[in-house]
């Protein structure tokens, strides 16, 4: 099978620190979000099953189907908008599925109609790359602050990826991810106690549907999920320059979703952060295999979701340092080309910069990212340097 054939460690490695970053970055998050409905343990793990089905079959199948890198995750700040709005509003499990359910829906609507690739196909390239840059700094600033809480942690996998980038660079980050786990494990830092054995279940809830809990859940996930969340996924596919249809991928999570719903898969959308780290360089030396690190990150994702106590208790077991360390050392070549492309022409430069800082920021206003608001601050800047430009 070419799969294996063009598999690589480098490629295992990048999938196994995808789903390291991606899953235990978020993981609280989504459990806050299923206590807002109250939902029980078994509900709990229905939820995480059904994302974790989700993501992975969603970035496994179309990987190698395409060969390209496709990644999708959970959306983190739909999560933290059902979060707030559940407590807030005090919507049962069953209201909170239908809203699932009608968010899906419009997602579908979306990627079959496929205006929101159109307009992402009108924004510069400068743009989408000062978005990825912004998107991506954060995680790179987080390994070395997280040196105030674990110096020693920090220290030894930052001497270890600089070591290792200089004389084995293809497996700089599985040296780094090594390093850091023995030593953590030397000091105690491992929560063992976290393993639990067990199987996931999928807990079937009816959906029940409400106008309030339209307005205030399903219509909020949506904007989310498409501005937070598929917005800078499709900025690192741009970047990367994978002709991956982002229309159907946007389709099929929506299909999904619509699916997995009734079970806890609250929403699915393509991903920025691991993405990032399957297209880099470090996933594969040759960008025609780098699909097999998206394949390795789909199958862990299903294995998350067929064992789901057991490979959470692993994954939650390493500590916040490390995982925010790994996740930055990792991204520093996509957070590097991002702003190379970025600042390279100089009519966008300005543009780009706004759209960098903006993004970088944070700044979330009415309920929506940053990540929506750089890509309105570069474009307005744009569009005032035009009219600048035609008056002139």
């Amino acid at each position: 099978m070419r799969f294996f054939k063009d598999l690589s460690p480098a490629a295992v490695a990048a999938g196994f620190v995808a789903v390291l970053v991606g899953f235990t970055s978020s993981v609280a998050l989504v459990f806050q979000a299923a206590q807002a409905f109250h939902a029980t343990p078994e509900q709990i793990t229905s939820w995480i099953w059904a994302l974790g089905l989700g993501m992975g079959l969603c970035s496994l199948v179309p990987s190698l189907i395409l060969r390209m890198p496709v990644m999708v995750a959970w959306s983190t700040p739909g999560a933290a908008v059902l979060a707030t709005a559940g407590l807030a509003g005090g919507f049962s499990m069953g209201e909170a599925i239908g809203a699932f359910i009608v968010s899906a829906v419009l997602i579908i609507l979306v990627g079959v109609t496929g205006w929101f690739e159109r307009i992402m196909n009108r924004i510069p390239m400068e743009i989408a790359s000062a978005l990825l840059a912004g998107v991506l700094a954060k995680f790179g600033m987080q390994a070395f602050s997280a040196a105030e809480t674990n110096l020693s942690l920090v220290l030894v996998m930052l001497l270890a990826y600089l070591l290792s980038r200089r004389m084995a660079p293809r497996y700089a980050v599985i040296i780094t991810l090594l390093a850091g786990t023995v030593w953590a494990a030397l000091r105690g830092q491992m929560q063992w106690s976290a393993v639990h054995a067990g199987l996931a279940v999928p807990v079937y809830t009816a959906p029940e549907f409400s106008l309030q809990a339209l307005i205030s859940l399903a219509l909020p996930l949506f904007v989310v999920t498409m501005a937070s969340q598929n917005l800078p996924g499709v900025a690192v596919i741009r970047s990367t320059g994978y002709p991956i249809p982002v229309s159907r991928v946007i389709s099929m999570t929506g299909v999904v979703t619509l699916l997995l719903a009734p079970f806890g898969g609250y929403a699915l959308n393509l991903s920025a952060i691991t993405a990032a780290i399957c297209m880099g360089d470090e996933a594969h030396e040759d960008r025609n295999k780098r699909y097999t690190a998206a394949a390795v990150c789909g199958l862990l994702y299903i294995l998350i979701a067929i064992f789901g106590a057991v490979v959470t208790g692993l994954l939650t077991a390493f500590p916040k340092e490390l995982v925010a360390c790994i996740a930055g050392l990792a991204l520093l070549g996509s957070i590097g080309g991002g702003m190379a492309t970025a600042f390279k022409e100089e009519k966008h430069r300005e543009a780009a910069l706004i759209t960098f800082l903006v993004t970088l920021s944070g700044v979330v206003i009415a309920g929506v990212g940053s990540a929506f608001w750089g890509v309105v601050a570069g474009s307005l800047a744009l569009l005032v340097q035009s009219l600048r430009a035609r008056k002139a």
